[in-house]
């Protein structure tokens, strides 16, 4: 109530104390690092609190763990999450500033901290905890317990709807769970409160950088989840030993399954509306998210000439998808479709492949052969570019990444490398044995001559890699173009005047769940090819960047469907 400086954040003067006794701004949740010390000890006997003692709830078991609640469990993943991406180059304001105040406000939306007790909601098997949780202020107000990804693990005081008696709640929960509300969480509505999962953890991570405009994409931090430089699969194994993981808690934590990006950003768009963001900071030219700096980076990885970039630019000038009001995220907003970077960048690139080689398994093949004879007799310049030389270079370093991959996967070992015990009797056996399982591994390692990696690859941005240094030819971005292209009304153009569109009416994604009917047999193999190399750098079926192309085809030839459908009626009358 001393404090009187306006918030920094909504320029607000409405404070209250967190229990840590950090002054934070009831209008907007920003938590400050002005403290200040309670001298009436009337006051804090006047106030009730509504918290769980940490001595009460951190007692030691008999079995040497402590109790622990499966939102303390989600912490300690996204704060190991939050320092493998500073590890790998992100912003360090992340974790502390961005993801933790998205967290906080995530505990407060879905009832488990920072607030009252929901009037008339009622918990099976636990006790009903009276009511205010905000140190300074009248009853009936929401509280901000204090909260950091930085603090200790698993260190979270947690909202009374949870919990009250701690020997009733461990008596109650402890059978089936090694945390504390193991089994409620389970039994808790999914839709009313979207309940938290592991998937989530990286829908929160995507989210923070989106918000910073950190210059990665989440087929980018999805790969890297895969390669194991962000935690995610057997996370738990990264537990204090106090905090025992069993039987529903397994369901919760152990992940079985690579994270799917469809799923992944779904939810990221459903949390950036339950938590009631406001428009995230503007995509504009100069950021990395941009398609026009996005294509610049694909045409790298793909292997494909530098002029290609000119014409990417003009498609994204063209039909306007290169605005901040429509790369920028506004949460809660239907009226607009929601940006895929990455796909967005990708399809771009497969539509001015289309305008320039038609991609109908014989064009381009036409130009290949034109390109070659031209490259005999060109001994000035840069070589012309021949799509049937780069069908083979990257067909030949595609399957090999492709096989690579698939091995990779076939041979991942879902049981962490920390095996996991209940109690302090069985831990010497089952070390024991995990030690043979190990060593019996490189045995049969050593007979089969299989060599294992003693370190993990460093993370790259990029999963191809082309150097104009060699000299057997195999990189081709110093190629020219001008064997497809003649000047028009002083505008360079495509020798190619047709254009054959994936689909003439897109269909609604509500009713069929996607714009468009992809199947390999209905297209050509040049295109599917296409699609195939850049579902493989986004990790993502072909299909989805195929919705994109058609979406992009619309907005570029919209006049002419137009016209086209009008004629259709006029015929009919």
């Amino acid at each position: 109530r001393d404090f009187n400086e306006r918030c920094a954040q909504c320029s607000e003067v409405n404070w209250g104390l967190t229990d840590g006794g950090r002054f934070y701004c009831r209008s907007c949740h920003n938590v400050t690092e002005r403290t200040r010390e309670v001298v009436n000890t009337d006051f804090i006997s006047n106030t009730r609190i509504q918290t769980i003692s940490k001595g009460l709830r951190k007692q030691e078991k008999p079995d040497g763990g402590c109790e622990w609640y499966v939102c303390e469990g989600f912490q300690l993943v996204l704060k190991k999450q939050a320092e493998a991406l500073e590890a790998l180059g992100v912003c360090p304001q992340m974790k502390d500033e961005i993801l933790c105040n998205f967290w906080r406000r995530y505990l407060q939306k879905s009832k488990q901290a920072y607030c009252n007790r929901p009037a008339g909601e009622t918990v099976k098997a636990l006790s009903v905890c009276d009511s205010s949780t905000d140190v300074d202020s009248e009853p009936e107000r929401p509280s901000l317990l204090h909260l950091s990804l930085s603090e200790s693990e698993g260190d979270l005081q947690t909202d009374c709807s949870f919990a009250s008696s701690t020997s009733r709640v461990s008596e109650s929960t402890s059978v089936c769970s090694g945390s504390v509300d193991g089994s409620l969480y389970l039994m808790k509505n999914q839709r009313e409160k979207l309940r938290m999962t592991m998937p989530m953890t990286l829908s929160f991570c995507y989210m923070a950088l989106l918000w910073l405009r950190e210059p990665m994409t989440l087929s980018d931090l999805l790969r890297f989840v895969v390669e194991g430089h962000i935690p995610y699969l057997n996370v738990f194994q990264h537990f204090p030993e106090k905090m025992k993981l069993c039987g529903l808690d397994l369901k919760i934590f152990c992940v079985e399954s690579w994270p799917v990006y469809e799923e992944v950003y779904n939810k990221m768009l459903e949390l950036a509306a339950f938590l009631d963001l406001p428009r995230f900071p503007d995509i504009t030219d100069s950021c990395f998210l941009h398609p026009d700096m996005l294509c610049m980076k694909y045409l790298m990885e793909a292997n494909l000439p530098d002029e290609l970039h000119n014409w990417t630019c003009r498609v994204v000038k063209k039909i306007c998808i290169g605005e901040a009001d429509f790369l920028t995220l506004v949460p809660g907003n239907k009226s607009t479709r929601n940006v895929k970077y990455d796909v967005l960048a990708a399809a771009v690139i497969v539509v001015v492949l289309k305008l320039l080689f038609l991609l109908d398994d014989r064009y381009e093949w036409l130009l290949s052969d034109f390109a070659e004879e031209s490259n005999k007799n060109n001994k000035e310049g840069g070589p012309y570019f021949a799509f049937k030389k780069w069908y083979k270079v990257i067909k030949c370093s595609l399957d090999v990444e492709q096989k690579k991959l698939d091995e990779e996967r076939a041979k991942y070992l879902w049981r962490c490398e920390k095996p996991l015990f209940y109690s302090a009797k069985k831990k010497s056996k089952v070390l024991k044995r995990r030690q043979m399982v190990v060593n019996l591994q490189n045995q049969f390692g050593k007979l089969s001559g299989s060599v294992q990696a003693t370190e993990k690859p460093k993370p790259s941005s990029f999963q191809l890699s082309w150097s104009e240094e060699n000299t057997d030819g195999s990189c081709f971005h110093g190629h020219s173009l001008k064997g497809i292209l003649q000047e028009k009304c002083g505008l360079l153009t495509a020798m190619n005047p047709a254009y054959w569109l994936c689909t003439v009416k897109l269909c609604t994604e509500k009713l069929c769940g996607h714009l468009a009917h992809y199947r390999e047999v209905d297209f050509p193999q040049s295109y599917h090819f296409v699609l195939r190399l850049f579902s493989f750098l986004l990790r993502i079926q072909p299909s989805h960047i195929h919705d994109e192309v058609c979406v992009i085809e619309h907005k570029l030839f919209n006049k002419k469907l137009c016209k086209k459908s009008k004629y259709n009626t006029r015929l009919r009358k």
